[in-house]
Formats: structure tokens, sequence, C-alpha cells
């Protein structure tokens, strides 16, 4: 598994609903800046679905990013499973002021371990920058 880090100065409600909640993981859920998610769908439940649209700016590429929540603890613990089986694991936890999101996740074979890492952390830096600004 690669895990990737960030502490966001925010309470552990505000870093959930920022997290979970589709009209703002359009807001922060791209690598780059040449990148966008113009559509999320997210169902927050065990057994349900999250679909989140990632796109390149100028049009030239677009995929699905979509999984299945297999366990979740509200404002602790995000467990889902790719259509690929991969496993993904995001833990929220609170310290003085502010909220350390933890991720971790199964590689893929397509791209470099690096390059994994750098992107899903590019994201968590967005995601940092979206709710510290908002």
């Amino acid at each position: 598994m690669i895990t990737v880090k960030t502490t966001v100065n925010a309470s552990l409600e505000k870093v959930w609903d920022f997290w979970t909640k589709p009209e703002h993981v359009t807001n922060w859920n791209f690598a780059s800046d040449d990148w966008h998610c113009p559509k999320a769908e997210n169902n927050l439940k065990v057994g349900e679905k999250f679909c989140h649209t990632m796109a390149a700016k100028n049009g030239e590429m677009s995929f699905d990013f979509e999984g299945e929540y297999t366990k979740i603890e509200l404002h602790q613990l995000i467990k889902y499973k790719l259509a690929d089986d991969r496993k993904i694991i995001i833990q929220f936890e609170q310290n003085q002021d502010n909220v350390t999101i933890t991720e971790s996740f199964d590689s893929e074979n397509e791209n470099s371990l690096e390059l994994q890492q750098n992107g899903w952390q590019a994201i968590l830096d967005n995601f940092k920058k979206y709710i510290e600004s908002n």
C-alpha cells in the first residue's frame, strides 16, 4: 500500500463534509491545474457507490473514478474498493486545532509507485488548499 497524508486547519465536521459532499468534491478532486472534476456523485453508505469524473480541461481525456464503500465510521474512517478490487483506507484524526487525513491505497500496475504517490498527494494538497480558503 502507498500512503499519503496532510494536516488541515479546519474542524473535523467541516473536513468530513468537504471530503464527502459532491458540491465540494468537484472543487478539489484533481491532481493538477490542467485537470478538473466536473461531476461527482456520492452515496456514503456501506455497500453503496461513489463516482467522480476526472477530466483534462482541454477535453482530451477523462475517466470515472468510482468505488464501493466497505466500511464507514462517521468522522473517523472511510474504506472502499475500486472496480479492480484495489482497496483504499482514509483515516481522519482530530488533533488540537486541526485534522490529519491519512490515505492508504493499493497501487496499480500502469504507473510507477512514485507517480501514484505524487498524484494522490497532489489531490490531498488541493483538498487542503480548498478547505482552508473556504
